[in-house]
């Protein structure tokens, strides 16, 4: 599973998911992409699902980016504890996706089975994303 080594602090505030992606939000490493059209938080487990997804079906022929990592800390208290006491222990870790972040990119495939192996990241996922090819330069714009 995904988490950072080390954090600056132990637990995170909240925060919002307002806002488009403004970095990230262009494919720099493959030919192909999947690219988020809505705010969540994914979860370090559905990261590394879509990954063996992915993994799985490529085999040896193509090369993966995987552009997100989960470097939020989500906490919880433990059931049926009264209120109060302090914030509850870290449980799991979650990475803030904004629209338009790129968060796969393949290459080294031909274009049917890049939209293939990204479709089977996208199931694993719980927001809604769009299959992207290269472009000279260009960011995503398009939700």
């Amino acid at each position: 599973m995904l988490e950072p080594k080390k954090t600056k602090f132990r637990k995170h505030h909240r925060g919002r998911r307002k806002g488009k992606a403004t970095s990230c939000n262009a494919i720099d490493f493959g030919e192909y992409g999947l690219v988020a059209l809505e705010p969540a938080w994914v979860t370090a487990r559905q990261i590394e699902a879509s990954r063996v997804a992915i993994a799985h079906q490529m085999k040896k022929g193509g090369k993966l980016w995987v552009r997100i990592f989960p470097d939020k800390p989500v906490t919880k208290k433990p059931a049926e504890t009264r209120m109060g006491k302090g914030k509850g222990a870290p449980e799991f870790w979650v990475c803030v996706v904004k629209p338009g972040r790129v968060l796969f990119e393949l290459e080294g495939m031909e274009e049917s089975d890049a939209q293939h192996l990204l479709r089977l990241a996208a199931n694993k996922l719980p927001i809604k994303t769009r299959f992207i090819k290269r472009e000279a330069g260009l960011r995503y714009e398009g939700f």
